[in-house]
C-alpha cells in the first residue's frame, strides 16, 4: 500500500482521488492496529505494566484517527505533508504492535532474562510515536482543539515514560540468578523454583505447554541454539517437574508437530535428538568434549563466536567436527524399523541476518573509540551504548569487531560522560555469557570499581549493575573481591540514590555467594546499612536486606555482628507482620542464629515470636513452613514447649 502513496508532495498540494482512497485505507489500517493490540490479553508479567500503559496510550489516538478519517472524505482532502505524517505514524504503530505481540506470545523466561533490553525497545517505540505526532499538521488534518490537547497529553506521557528509571524486580533477579547458577546448591530449591514459576506464571501444564511452543519459535527465529536457550530449557525442565511432568519427557523436550505426525506410535530416542534443536539428527558430528550435535546447528553455534560446548559448558580444546557414523547408522536403522522418514532441513534466518549496513556501522564506531578527537569518541561510545541495549545480535557483533578492548580503555578516560557511556555499554554487553569472560580478561573489573568510587551517580549505579552481571561467573566474584570492589558497593548501599542502593544490593548479594567475599563484606561494614534498610519501609528494600543477611548469617563473623537483641526484636516484628517473602527470610535468619546461640532463641520467645511462627508453619510459603517447623522444634528443646 505504501508504495502507491506519494511522499514528496508539497504541503499545499492536495491528493488526487486514488491517493485519497489510499489515505482512507491507511487510516482504517491504523485503527485496526490499535484494535488488534487492544485485544491482546496475555501480556507477560515482567512487561505487563509497560504493555498495558502503551496500549492505553495508543487508544488515545483513536479520536485523532476518526477526525482524520472524516477530513479525508472532505472536498479539500489531505495534503502531502499530512500523508507523510500518516506514513510515519503507521511505522510507529507497526513497531508498537510487533513489540506488544512479542510480549503477548513470547517466551516468558526469555522476556524476564532480557527485561532491560525489552524496556529499551519500549523507549524506541515511544521515540517513534513522538516523532510521528510532532510532525503532524493538525490544522490541515482538521483536528479539533480537544483532540489536539489529548494528543499533547499522550506525548507528555510518552516522554515521562521514557525517563522512568524503575529497576528490575529484585526478588525475580535474585531467584533467576540462583536457579541459573551451576554451583549454588540452592539452584534446585523447590521453594525458589515454585516462587519463580508463580512470578513468571508458569505453574500449570497449559502454561508450560505454551512456553515450550514459544521457546521452539525463539530457537527457530534466532537460527539455532545458544547458552541462553540452554538455560531456558533447563529451567523449563525444572518447572515441569514441579507440576508433576515426568523428567524424561521434560528433558526430551518439545517434539515438532512434523515429527509427531510421522511417528505416531513411538517417541524418538533421546540420544537421536540434537541437544541444540531437540530434533532428530541427520548428520551427527562429535565435538571436542565428546558430545554429539547436528552438524548444521553446531556450526552456527561456533560461527557465532562461541567456544564452549552448548550442553556441558566446557571450553572446547579445538573446533574440529568428527562425523559420528555409528550413531548415524543407528538412527537410519531405527527410522527403517519405525517407518520414519528423516525430515528435510528447514531454512531459518541466521542470527547474523540483520543488515550488512549495521555491521559496517558497528565496525566504524569501534574504530572511532580510539579517535584522537574527544567528540568523536563520545559520539561513538554513546551509539555503541544504545546498540548494545537493543538485541543479542548487536552484543555479539560489537564484541566480534573488537569493541570490548576499546570500551575498557575508555573507562580510564578523564571525561565523566565518556566513562559513564563506556561502563553502561559494557554492562549491556555483559548480558552475553561469552562477553562476561572477555570483559574480565581485558581488565575491566578494576576500572569499573574505580568508577564505582568516583563516577557520576548514573555511572556508579551502572558500575554496580555491571559488577553484578560480571560476577555471575564464579571467577569474576573472586576478582571483584580481590580488587577491593566490595567496600565501594557497601558505600553505595549506604549513601547512594534509591536505584544505586538497589543495584548495590543486587551486586552484594551475588558476591556474597562466595565465602571469602562474605568476610570482606562484613569487614567493609555491610551490616549497619542492611539493618537500616529493614527499618526504611519507604525504600521497599526489606526483601533485599534480608536476602543478604541470610547469606551473611551463615558466616561466624556475620552471626557475631548480627546476633543482637535489637535485631532479634526486628526479626520478630517482620515475622509477625511482614510479607510472605519477608517472613520466609526472617524465619530463616532467626533459625540460623538460634541454632548457633540458644539465648537468641529464648529472646525471640520473649519478644512474642511463638504464635506468628505457628501461623507460618501452617500457612506460610513451602520453604517458610519448613524453616518455621525446624525453629519450633528447636524452641521446644530450649523451653520444653509442648
Amino acid at each position: 500500500m505504501e508504495s502507491s502513496i506519494p511522499t514528496d508532495l508539497s504541503s499545499s498540494e492536495v491528493l488526487g482521488d486514488s491517493e485519497v482512497a489510499a489515505a482512507a485505507a491507511m487510516v482504517r489500517e491504523l485503527m485496526e492496529v490499535i484494535e488488534t493490540v487492544g485485544s491482546y490479553a496475555g501480556f507477560r508479567k515482567t512487561q505487563r505494566k509497560d504493555c498495558l500503559n502503551l496500549v492505553r496510550r495508543l487508544k488515545l489516538l483513536v479520536p485523532l484517527l476518526e477526525e482524520i478519517k472524516d477530513q479525508v472524505g472532505n472536498p479539500l482532502g489531505v495534503s502531502g505533508s499530512g500523508m507523510d505524517s500518516l506514513v510515519s505514524l503507521k511505522k510507529a504503530l507497526l513497531g508498537a504492535k510487533k513489540l506488544l505481540k512479542n510480549c503477548n506470545h513470547g517466551s516468558k523466561i526469555y522476556l524476564a532474562m532480557e527485561s532491560e533490553a525489552v524496556l529499551s525497545r519500549f523507549h524506541g517505540v515511544y521515540d517513534k510515536l513522538n516523532q510521528a505526532l510532532d510532525g503532524m499538521p493538525s490544522d490541515e488534518l482538521g483536528v479539533s482543539v480537544e483532540v489536539k490537547e489529548q494528543v499533547e497529553l499522550m506525548r507528555m506521557q510518552l516522554k515521562r515514560a521514557k525517563r522512568r528509571t524503575d529497576t528490575q524486580d529484585m526478588e525475580l533477579a535474585m531467584d533467576m540468578m540462583v536457579v541459573f547458577s551451576k554451583t549454588d546448591d540452592r539452584n534446585a530449591d523447590i521453594a525458589i523454583l515454585e516462587r519463580l514459576a508463580n512470578k513468571l506464571e508458569l505453574h500449570t501444564i497449559a502454561d508450560l505447554k505454551a512456553e515450550t511452543a514459544a521457546i521452539r519459535k525463539l530457537v527457530k527465529h534466532r537460527g539455532g541454539h545458544n547458552e541462553t536457550v540452554q538455560q531456558i530449557l533447563d529451567l523449563l525442565g525444572k518447572f515441569k517437574l514441579i507440576v508433576g511432568i515426568d523428567e524424561t519427557v521434560s528433558l526430551d523436550g518439545p517434539i515438532s508437530t512434523r515429527t509427531l505426525r510421522r511417528c505416531q506410535s513411538s517417541l524418538i530416542p533421546n540420544e537421536f535428538l540434537c541437544p541444540i534443536t531437540l530434533e532428530i539428527m541427520t548428520d551427527p558430528v562429535i565435538v571436542a568434549t565428546g558430545q554429539t550435535y547436528e552438524r548444521e546447528s553446531i556450526t552456527k553455534w561456533l560461527n557465532s563466536n562461541h567456544r564452549t560446548c552448548p550442553k556441558t559448558g566446557q571450553t572446547l580444546d579445538h573446533l574440529s567436527l568428527a562425523p559420528n557414523f555409528a550413531l548415524r547408522n543407528l538412527i537410519l536403522q531405527w527410522c527403517e524399523k519405525n517407518n520414519f522418514e528423516l525430515p528435510k532441513k528447514d531454512t531459518y534466518p541466521s542470527s547474523d541476518s540483520y543488515s550488512a549496513n549495521l555491521m559496517e556501522e558497528i565496525s566504524l564506531l569501534v574504530e572511532d573509540l580510539s579517535s584522537s578527537h574527544p567528540n568523536v569518541r563520545r559520539d561513538a561510545v554513546m551509539k555503541i551504548r544504545m546498540l548494545s541495549k537493543e538485541n543479542p545480535e548487536n552484543r555479539i557483533s560489537i564484541a566480534n569487531t573488537g569493541g570490548i578492548p576499546g570500551l575498557v580503555q575508555l573507562l580510564y578516560y578523564r571525561d565523566s560522560k565518556i566513562q559513564e557511556h563506556a561502563v553502561t555499554a559494557l554492562l549491556n554487553l555483559s548480558i552475553d555469557e561469552t562477553n562476561k569472560r572477555l570483559i574480565a580478561r581485558e581488565g575491566a573489573i578494576k576500572a569499573i570499581i574505580e568508577i564505582l568510587q568516583n563516577g557520576t551517580d548514573e555511572a556508579r549505579e551502572n558500575s554496580a549493575a555491571a559488577l553484578f552481571s560480571l560476577s555471575m561467573l564464579n571467577e569474576n566474584k573472586i576478582l571483584v573481591g580481590n580488587f577491593n570492589g566490595i567496600p565501594p558497593l557497601v558505600s553505595l548501599l549506604q549513601n547512594g540514590t534509591i536505584r544505586g542502593k538497589k543495584d548495590a544490593a543486587t551486586a552484594l548479594f551475588n558476591l556474597s555467594l562466595n565465602q571469602a567475599n562474605k568476610s570482606k563484606a562484613i569487614k567493609a561494614g555491610i551490616i549497619p546499612p542492611l539493618l537500616c534498610l529493614l527499618d526504611g519501609k519507604n525504600l521497599d528494600m526489606v526483601d533485599e536486606a534480608l536476602s543478604i543477611l541470610l547469606l551473611l548469617v551463615s558466616h561466624p563473623e556475620g552471626r557475631n555482628e548480627i546476633g543482637r537483641l535489637s535485631f532479634v526484636e526486628t526479626l520478630v516484628g517482620i515475622i509477625r507482620s511482614g510479607t510472605p517473602k519477608n517472613k520466609e527470610c526472617a524465619v530463616s535468619v532467626l533459625l540460623e542464629l538460634g541454632l548457633n546461640n540458644s539465648s537468641l532463641t529464648l529472646a525471640a520467645l520473649q519478644f512474642g515470636v511463638y504464635e506468628p511462627l505457628r501461623e507460618i508453619a501452617i500457612n506460610g510459603t513451602n520453604r517458610a513452613q519448613r524453616k518455621a517447623n525446624s525453629l519450633l522444634q528447636h524452641m521446644s528443646k530450649c523451653e520444653h514447649i509442648p
